[in-house]
């Protein structure tokens, strides 16, 4: 558990209460007590994470760079359905930080959350911040990692969710449980990458490598020491929590020789069923079961992921690659074996786009008694979102790298979210929003067009920090339709605060008349990161059950960056459990 302590049980919670900054106390709205936050009936987990630098070596070269406790990747975190975790976070890096518990639901727990300006200010030099949240109604695997600028490159590790005590999984117990983290690698310095990027208005040069663990393996130069190695025992059966952390790029992953059960999908529990090939984007995560074969083999068997790239752009085409190794009985009669055949998997073309809309169409929520799927089953709010790239007008005196002398950008509806100074929650809890955002965020595209046709004349986006305001418990269909412009791409879209059902897809432009009658609302996924298909649009629904600021966007880096997001506000409610408490008194200041 990394540098992690649990405490002994809900006693302990007792002794960790936050005060509360005394003019918090004088707020007119009725908070949840901070007695009661401690009885939730879990453990109180504790973590210290040390954001510091740290020389790490890869690919024949060693640079430095952002680790949490020295460690690359980060520390596993471990707790139970229903346990309350306080991670410390304190920052000894030059950069600003925050973390983002992706995936974690944050029941009216977002100043937790983590993006930068949007539910926090972050971090600064020497300061430190306890992130406080309760996992409630969660199992399985997400992850943690940096949220700001392009930190997440290296910072980030996985999150394991076991079931409460005495709960079993709803699929054979496995033998062992392993994490496979997938993770992008620069040999230059990611933050003088982007930065540079924004300044000339060009695409960012792309990574050098994929690792599996950190490690990217004997595909790459000087890497056949630096490779992850899964060693597993005959006829046993594994779980694997696969996450993919990189940066920018979707992965497909397989393992030579052997079948894959799929059984959960952004810890939500699945319909089981076996594939050779995983998909999963940035911001996925992926249980699998892999049983190993009866009898030892006489191979070693790859492990691989490569791309799944759709866009107009160029990409890292490289593959990360790890062994999967039998253990055998040792005999000493016998002379060591010599080295034994190296069996690979085959992985889809890159542009795979058929194999990809299969898999994803295959995942199913479990949707029995224990495990129901809660699909909204009417709407109160529907939304239509354009998503994809733009231009941006190059700044006087100045020669730009995107196309036609202009900057790349992105949108939704024709908006590039502009970030504010300060975090937009507390300007909207302390009801401070004049010039800081707007709650004007457009709910369809200024102007209807042939999405995925030939694209417009004019791909000049506009700019803004517009936000989206829901009342409390409305329901919410939200259509995301990819466009042609600059070219067709699959944007996996992140939403924080919650999870959603994606109760339909499709290719070409979305018809509001017709294609609404095949959704699914019996047992569509529910997830909290849904590829929004290249030339194609997804549709979502979701219950705005959580109050705050709720941060959405492409979870391709670089499209984050260049403006793919945008934040919902969710109103308090009328009951006190139906309201944001007040903020820790050491939320960070901007």
């Amino acid at each position: 558990m990394g540098s992690a302590s649990a405490a002994a049980g809900a006693s302990a919670s007792w002794t960790v209460i936050l005060t509360r900054a005394a003019f918090l106390a004088l707020c007119a709205l009725a908070v949840l007590p901070p007695l009661a936050q401690a009885k939730h009936g879990g453990a109180t987990r504790h973590y210290k994470f040390d954001i510091k630098m740290q020389n790490v070596t890869r690919l024949c070269q060693t640079k430095s760079i952002v680790t949490v406790n020295g460690q690359f990747p980060g520390p596993r975190i471990v707790a139970r359905e229903g346990d309350r975790l306080l991670i410390k976070v304190v920052n000894h890096v030059q950069y600003n930080v925050t973390i983002h518990w992706h995936g974690v639901r944050q029941l009216r727990s977002g100043w937790a959350d983590g993006p930068a300006y949007v539910t926090q200010c972050p971090i600064q030099t020497g300061q430190t911040y306890v992130y406080n949240f309760t996992v409630t109604g969660q199992r399985g695997t997400l992850f943690w990692h940096a949220h700001i600028s392009w930190l997440r490159a290296t910072v980030y590790g996985p999150i394991v969710i076991l079931p409460k005590k005495h709960a079993s999984y709803p699929f054979p117990q496995p033998f062992k449980e392993v994490p496979i983290v997938f993770g992008e690698w620069w040999k230059a310095d990611t933050e003088t990458i982007i930065n540079q990027a924004l300044t000339t208005g060009g695409a960012p040069n792309l990574s050098d490598a994929y690792t599996m663990n950190g490690f990217p393996g004997p595909l790459y130069n000087c890497s056949a020491k630096d490779t992850f190695k899964l060693k597993v025992k005959p006829g046993k059966t594994y779980l694997l929590r696969l996450i993919n952390a990189a940066l920018n790029d979707e992965l497909f992953f397989s393992v030579a020789n052997h079948t894959l059960s799929i059984v959960e999908a952004d810890a939500v529990y699945v319909k089981p069923f076996k594939t050779h090939t995983v998909l999963i984007t940035p911001g996925q995560t992926t249980n699998v079961l892999l049983r190993a074969k009866s009898k030892a083999p006489n191979a070693t068997f790859v492990m691989a992921a490569r791309p799944y790239a759709t866009g107009p752009g160029a990409f890292d085409n490289t593959t990360v690659t790890g062994f999967l190794e039998y253990a055998k009985p040792s005999s000493p009669s016998k002379p060591k074996a010599s080295k034994l055949p190296i069996l690979k998997p085959t992985l889809p073309k890159f542009n795979d786009t058929a194999f990809a809309t299969k898999f994803s169409l295959k995942l199913r929520s479990l949707n029995t008694a224990q495990f129901p799927a809660k699909v909204p089953r009417t709407v109160d709010k529907k939304f239509f979102f354009t998503v994809g790239l733009g231009l941006n007008s190059c700044p006087k005196n100045q020669t730009c790298q995107g196309p036609n002398n202009a900057m790349l950008a992105a949108s939704i509806n024709n908006v590039s979210f502009v970030l504010p100074t300060t975090a937009l929650l507390q300007a909207h809890f302390f009801k401070q929003s004049k010039g800081v955002y707007t709650t004007d965020f457009p709910a369809n595209p200024p102007f209807k067009f042939n999405y995925t046709g030939t694209p417009l004349s004019n791909i000049m986006v506009t700019s803004g920090t517009k936000v989206a305001v829901l009342p409390f418990n409305t329901t919410v269909e939200l259509v995301m339709q990819d466009t042609s412009i600059i070219g067709l791409e699959s944007h996996p879209l992140h939403l924080h605060g919650f999870n959603f059902f994606v109760v339909g897809q499709g290719f070409g432009n979305f018809n509001p008349k017709k294609d609404p009658k095949n959704f699914n609302l019996v047992d569509p996924a529910e997830r909290n990161t849904v590829s929004v298909p290249s030339g194609g649009w997804v549709a979502i629904r979701f219950l705005a059950d959580n109050p705050g600021v709720w941060f959405m966007h492409c979870h391709l880096e670089v499209h984050t960056s260049w403006g793919l997001k945008m934040a919902w506000i969710v109103m308090d409610g009328k009951g006190w459990k139906q309201k944001l408490p007040p903020p820790p008194a050491d939320l960070p200041k901007c």
